[in-house]
């Protein structure tokens, strides 16, 4: 498991490239699926105005405030300081305000049981030290018939498309990624990760794991990242 200490030096030290880094990488779909995430939790709520949620290791707040534009309101906090100006500057003038962003541990999110009507992480619990005990987090704060949704980069399925997306994420991408950030390790950090992440169909078991219902997931851009998703049992539910 990613060492906390590690993690948070490496990403603020290139919190003020991120941004950029992202949009490079991904050619811009990274947004994509955060606006993929936000329609699937408006189709399972019925809507996001006047809803609520967690935005779990946050970053410099893109889904936070994709969930924020869509009308709900949404904390969103992460574990390293250096990426909550960005966030907060970004958030300046839309719905909650700067001070919706905090500095918190994805093992003790700075948030009330029960209180949310959703949670969320986008490309986040790879880097945390138990990601079982932050899918418990992220239940935990979620109101009974709530949403936990995870999106994250995975290998896509085939002999070949997987072949190719390997080579540009073991060679390709730590190449650009340095050169842009002019971080040794951040870019080759990345690759080892998703390399070693769980394949959806484990990743969707552990959902269940803790008791949440309903759990699934989709591919996204022929499977490079995944949605996740599951809920907490409502009151009075039947035990599955």
């Amino acid at each position: 498991m990613p060492d906390p200490k590690s993690v948070q030096s490496m990403f603020g030290r290139i919190a003020g490239r991120y941004d950029l880094l992202n949009r490079v990488l991904s050619a811009g779909i990274d947004q994509r699926w955060r606006r993929a995430t936000v329609r699937h939790a408006a189709d399972q709520l019925g809507g996001l105005e006047g809803r609520t949620g967690v935005d779990f290791c946050c970053g410099t707040g893109d889904l936070a405030l994709a969930f924020r534009k869509a009308g709900a309101e949404v904390l969103g906090f992460d574990f390293t300081p250096e990426m909550l100006p960005f966030a907060r500057d970004k958030g300046t003038g839309a719905p909650g305000g700067r001070g919706s962003f905090l500095q918190g541990d994805a093992m003790a999110a700075p948030a009330a049981t029960d209180g949310a009507d959703f949670s969320s992480v986008a490309f986040g619990i790879r880097n945390v030290a138990d990601r079982k005990g932050c899918l418990a987090e992220m239940a935990r704060v979620v109101r009974p018939g709530g949403l936990v949704l995870v999106l994250e980069f995975t290998m896509p399925p085939g002999a070949i498309l997987g072949a190719l997306y390997r080579f540009y994420f073991t060679r390709v991408l730590p190449t650009v990624g340095r050169l842009v950030s002019k971080d040794d390790d951040a870019y080759s950090y990345l690759p080892r990760t998703v390399l070693a992440w769980p394949e959806p169909d484990a990743f969707r078991d552990e959902f269940a794991e803790l008791g949440l219902e309903g759990c699934g997931y989709r591919r996204l851009t022929r499977g490079i990242a995944c949605l996740h998703w599951g809920r907490v049992p409502a009151v009075g539910a039947e035990p599955s």
